[in-house]
């Protein structure tokens, strides 16, 4: 899943970046408000993660202004601004959600997941599929109920896909929603991740849960015998 991180603090915005890329985040950044507000108009993103106290154009502005161009990207907004007054008129220009500083990285995570959630109107952070568990919050496969050694971009590849399932995602929705840098067109990283991905989540004997839809991309559901 894609993050817009908009944060003016060099060292912050690092950690953050850092963490949720160790997540299996594709995190785009930005250290002021003119930059934030370009990239946010301009890309798809599934969370904005957006501080308020921004050089050139503040987050408060930043976010009227996307609201009034009918962006209707999740937005978390992160700040050291606590007053209740502060946080009433970021949820009226529309914030979904308010995170103070200082905080606890995985409380970032998690409200980020709710926010994810929300966007594809999942409301349990648990998704069942035949014998395959998907744990949101602790971002983990579990088959038959053991855990799948997947590495954290499998993990947010199934991720995505589970979360449309019954859609196709073509391989450059894959690309921009997964890999911080757009994999060359000619390379083979999207099929080469579905490949290892079928042979930890497929059960010998049974269709693979990913179907290819050449020319098109990849479709999650349910396999037949």
């Amino acid at each position: 899943m894609r993050i817009l991180l908009v944060e003016d603090s060099k060292r912050l915005q690092t950690y953050i970046a850092r963490g949720l890329r160790r997540q299996g985040f594709a995190v785009d950044q930005a250290l002021d408000g003119e930059e934030g507000l370009y990239l946010a108009e301009s890309g798809d993103y599934d969370v904005i993660v957006l501080d308020l106290m921004l050089p050139g154009l503040d987050g408060l502005t930043l976010l009227q202004r996307l609201r009034e161009a009918e962006v209707q990207t999740h937005v978390l907004i992160l700040t050291a601004r606590d007053a209740v007054e502060d946080r009433v008129k970021g949820f009226d220009l529309g914030a979904d959600d308010y995170l103070i500083k200082p905080f606890a990285f995985e409380e970032l995570v998690a409200r980020i997941q709710a926010l994810l959630r929300r966007r594809y109107g999942v409301k349990s952070p648990r998704l069942f599929f035949g014998d395959l568990e998907i744990n949101m919050l602790r971002r983990e496969v579990l088959k038959g109920g053991e855990p799948l050694p997947l590495r954290p971009r499998e993990y947010a590849l199934l991720e995505l896909l589970a979360l449309r399932q019954g859609e196709v995602v073509s391989r450059m929705e894959i690309e921009r929603q997964i890999y911080d840098d757009r994999a060359n067109p000619m390379s083979n990283v999207v099929d080469s991740a579905v490949c290892t991905l079928r042979k930890l989540i497929d059960t010998p004997g049974k269709d693979s849960w990913i179907e290819t839809r050449r020319g098109q991309g990849y479709l999650f559901g349910e396999p037949t015998p």
